[in-house]
Order: C-alpha cells, then sequence, then structure tokens
C-alpha cells in the first residue's frame, strides 16, 4: 500500500472504485468508527428490556399478560428487518446503501425513548414499545450487513466482536442507570400508583440522546463500497456465492395450502378447547404465511425464469427464505434455542427475581422495586463481562474454531441461568451473569461471521434481514407458550422460566457443531 492509499485509509475513507481488486483490511480506528453507532443501539435496547417489563406492571399489567404485550418487539423485527435488508440491498446515494437507515433509524428512536416514560395508560405503553423497536430495527439491521460489506472474511469475526463490545458496554450503563439515579443521585426509584418513577424517566432521556449521538458518529465517520465495487471483491477474491432458485409456482401453491390449512386448523382448536389467548399469535402466523406463498405462486405462474429476480420486495424475500444457504439453515437452528433463552431472561427476571428472591408481587411495595433495580444492574453486569468477552472471543476463535467456541460460550450461558433457581442471596446473582454475559457476547457475533461466509454480497442485506427471522420467531414462540407453560407445568412461577431458558441455550450450543463447514471460512 502507497503513501497516498495510507493516507486515505487514516481518513477513515474506503479506497476508491478501481485502486484494487482485493477487500484491504481495515485499520483498528476503522472499524472502530463503523462499530460505534452499536452503543447506541444498544442503549434503546437496553433501557427497554430492563425497563418495560416494570413499566407495563406500574401500569397495571397482569405477569400473565406481560408476554402478550413484549410481542410488539420480535412481531415489528420479523416484518422491519427484511424489508430494510432488500431496500438497503438496492440502495445507493450520497449516504451510501446502510447510512441512510442508521440516521433515519435512530431520529425516530430517539423520540420514541423521550416519549415513552410519559405513557398515561397501559396501551400507550404498548403502542410506544411497537414504535421503539420498529425504529430499533431500522437502524440496527443495516449494521449487519455494513460489517459484511466492508470487512474481508478473516477481519469478520472481529467486526462482530467489536460490536459485541460496545453493545456490552452500552448496555452496561443503560441497564444501571435507574439503580444508579436512585442511589447515587437521590432520584426517586417510586411513584404513585400508576405513574413512572423519575428514575426510569431520566434513563430514556439520557439515553435517547446517546443513541442519537453515537449512530451519528458512524454515519458521518465511514464510507462505503458502491454495489460495483463489491461484486468485483467478490468476484476477484473467489468468494463469490451463488444461489440456485428452483422453487417453482405449484410447490408454492402447495406450501400455501399445507400452511393456510394448518393455521387454520391450530386456529380452531385454540378456540374451540378455550385454550390460552396466546396461542392465537403463533396459529395467525402460522397462517398468514399461506397468502404470501400464494402470492409468490401467482407471481411466478406467470413470469419467465430469467425475470425471477425483477419481482419486487415481496417476492424477492420470500423466494430468498427458500433458496437459504445450506449453512443459514442450520445456524437458523442455533438461533432459535439461543433466542428463546434470551426472551425467557428478557421477560422475566424482573418477575422471577423479584418473586423467588425478594418474596412479594406488589408493584407499589419498595421490596418490589428494590428487586426491579437490582435486575436492571444485573442487566448491566452481564453486558459488562460481555463486553470483557468480547476482547477475548477472537482469540479462543483462532485457537478451537468459531463452532467450538459457540459451543463453550452458550455452555457457560445456559448454566448460569439455571443457577438463578438454586441461589438463595439475590446479592449473589451476579455470578450466574457471568456466563450470561459470555454467551450474550457470542451469540451477537460468531452466528454473523458464520452466516456472512455463506451470503452473496448483493443480497448481504436482505438475508441479514431474513436470519433476524429466526431471531424472532423463537421470541414469538416464547411470547405465545411460556405463559401457558409456567401455569400449566410450575404453578405460575416465573423462576422456571429461566430454568427453561437456559436448557435451550445448551441445547443451542450443541447444534452449533453441526453447521455447515462452508460457514466457516474465517477459521482458515
Amino acid at each position: 500500500m502507497n503513501n497516498k492509499e495510507k493516507h486515505r485509509m487514516s481518513q477513515n475513507t474506503l479506497p476508491a472504485q478501481g485502486t484494487t481488486t482485493v477487500k484491504p483490511a481495515l485499520s483498528f480506528w476503522q472499524i472502530f468508527n463503523m462499530c460505534f453507532g452499536f452503543l447506541g443501539i444498544q442503549f434503546g435496547f437496553a433501557l427497554q428490556n430492563a425497563n418495560v417489563s416494570r413499566i407495563f406492571q406500574t401500569l397495571g399489567a397482569a405477569i400473565d399478560d406481560i408476554p402478550i404485550l413484549w410481542i410488539a418487539a420480535p412481531l415489528t423485527g420479523l416484518l422491519v428487518q427484511p424489508i430494510i435488508g432488500y431496500m438497503s440491498d438496492n440502495t445507493w446515494g450520497r449516504l451510501g446503501r446502510r447510512r441512510p437507515y442508521f440516521l433515519i433509524g435512530a431520529i425516530f428512536t430517539t423520540l420514541a425513548i423521550f416519549i415513552m416514560p410519559h405513557s398515561p395508560v397501559l396501551w400507550v405503553a404498548a403502542g410506544m414499545l411497537w414504535i421503539m423497536d420498529a425504529s430499533i430495527n431500522i437502524a440496527m439491521e443495516p449494521f449487519r450487513a455494513f460489517v459484511g460489506d466492508n470487512l474481508p472474511t478473516k477481519q469478520r469475526p472481529l467486526g462482530y466482536a467489536m460490536q459485541s463490545f460496545f453493545i456490552g458496554v452500552g448496555a452496561v450503563v443503560a441497564s444501571a442507570l435507574p439503580y444508579l439515579l436512585t442511589n447515587y443521585f437521590d432520584v426517586a426509584n417510586t411513584a404513585p400508583e400508576g405513574e413512572i418513577a423519575d428514575s426510569v424517566r431520566y434513563a430514556f432521556y439520557f439515553g435517547g440522546a446517546v443513541l442519537l449521538l453515537a449512530v451519528s458518529w458512524t454515519v458521518f465517520t465511514t464510507k462505503e463500497y458502491s454495489p460495483e465495487e463489491l461484486a468485483r471483491f467478490e468476484q476477484e477474491n473467489g468468494e463469490q456465492v451463488t444461489l440456485h432458485h428452483d422453487r417453482s409456482w405449484l410447490a408454492y401453491q402447495k406450501g400455501a395450502m399445507l400452511w393456510s390449512l394448518v393455521g387454520a386448523i391450530l386456529t380452531a382448536v385454540i378456540f374451540l378447547q378455550s385454550l390460552d389467548k396466546q396461542l392465537y399469535l403463533l396459529a395467525l402466523g402460522i397462517f398468514a404465511f399461506g397468502p404470501l406463498q400464494w402470492f409468490c405462486a401467482n407471481t411466478l405462474k406467470h413470469i419467465k425464469g430469467e425475470e425471477r429476480h425483477q419481482q419486487g420486495m415481496v417476492f424477492s424475500v420470500v423466494d430468498a427464505l427458500f433458496h437459504m444457504p445450506k449453512a443459514m439453515r442450520q445456524l437458523a437452528v442455533v438461533q432459535f434455542f439461543s433466542w428463546f433463552a434470551l426472551f425467557s431472561m428478557w421477560i422475566y427476571t424482573t418477575a422471577a427475581v423479584t418473586d423467588h428472591h425478594y418474596g412479594t408481587q406488589d408493584v407499589l411495595s419498595k421490596a418490589y422495586n428494590d428487586g426491579a433495580d437490582w435486575v436492571g444492574m444485573l442487566f448491566a453486569s452481564y453486558n459488562g463481562f460481555a463486553a470483557v468477552a468480547a476482547i477475548f472471543i477472537p482469540l479462543l476463535a483462532m485457537a478451537v474454531g468459531l463452532k467450538v467456541t459457540h459451543l463453550i460460550n452458550l455452555c457457560c450461558g445456559g448454566i448460569g441461568l439455571i443457577s438463578f433457581y438454586f441461589i438463595q442471596d439475590p446479592n449473589l446473582l451476579w455470578l450466574p451473569m457471568i456466563g450470561v454475559g459470555i454467551a450474550w457476547a457470542s451469540i451477537l457475533s460468531i452466528p454473523y461471521a458464520l452466516l456472512s461466509n455463506a451470503l452473496p454480497a448483493a443480497k448481504m442485506g436482505v438475508y441479514m434481514g431474513i436470519f433476524n427471522f429466526f431471531i424472532v420467531i423463537p421470541q414469538l414462540l416464547a411470547a405465545s407458550v411460556l405463559g401457558v407453560l409456567l401455569n400449566a407445568f410450575f404453578d405460575g412461577k416465573p423462576i422456571f422460566a429461566l430454568i427453561l431458558g437456559g436448557s435451550f441455550m445448551i441445547l443451542a450450543g450443541i447444534s452449533v457443531l453441526f453447521v455447515s463447514s462452508e460457514a466457516s471460512k474465517a477459521e482458515r
């Protein structure tokens, strides 16, 4: 690399088109700037994860209603991420492909965060959660493709690990804010019935400002390769991924009939047997996939083969779903178990700790609010451990490989969640959070490093969005069935949701061993 190119790299500018045929390694500070926006995004997620259940209960929600209220978050991601992925794949302008969505999402997320703690009633809070999560997903989805776009294969584990580091740092501060405000700045953590405590309100104000500033830093200090440059790099480096699209209109038609029929039967069974209303979400989700396949069947029936790639967003997303690379299908299983476990933790830790360790379900009591504040600190601690773990994950992956690294890390997290039941002193609950933090850092980095190696550059965004299905679907399932399972088998005790989550996380670790070697190029 000559002096002119070195200077250009030091100024956070990617090489101009035509200067090289090999995607160059980026400097530490370039990767730093690319990933710094995730600090802000995680501020939004951490405030949401640690405080929304508390807000819902404060506004009158029963424990059994919390999962259904949380459904906004994963459902919004299911709809938004593939759409934004497809749009960013097909965007090119002054701010590049991905960065316009970073900025738009950050602005709307900040507004939602400012409004959320002023929700006067439960339905307003649920609506604000929906808006907040949609905006966060607009900003977050292109970040995963951004790393795949800009980094060569060997640096992708480092790039995703650095994202995990910033996620951990951001979440530590954001999760701990209510506790810190109460204990060090004398801000009240209780409020009259139906009102949100000042400690939560001020935490949301600070978090919204941090989110906007951090994402703006990434937007205005980074550059992107054009679609033409990415195609040339992929071809010259021998990394071109070709996907075969061979699903016929008849196969789509049969799939549409099957999914619609199963969804309709399941809905009828839930109604006739008076089963838990949360199961309707699962049934309607299955049914809805039928009409989408009808649409694809009708589209294919009237076009020629070479026109398949020109049929718009809906067809492109559904068709890509049926033509995922083998490694992506296998990673979907890993993600399913991992995110079922995480969602169990997020929605039930507050209820589990306040009930099992503090002995109360009274949201107006000091014991409940002390327990809820401590959960915020626990969430901060696992994110802090994740930030530290993110530093060492690339080193461990170099020694034993990405898949074995993920297995070890997820087993640490699973054991940590299960141990909540056996630890009686709440002051010691930070110990299992070490394992949870290690698993969290791994979940946020290794699957994406494995996945990006198996995807074509031209469809990196849409496939990263589709990959989110396997984050969202287990969350939808968890929201639909966890309450039913707890009431049916565990006398409604929320602590058992954490045990179930821990078991699923260990299963996720085992399943990663079966992921195809085509996703492991970064190890070689």
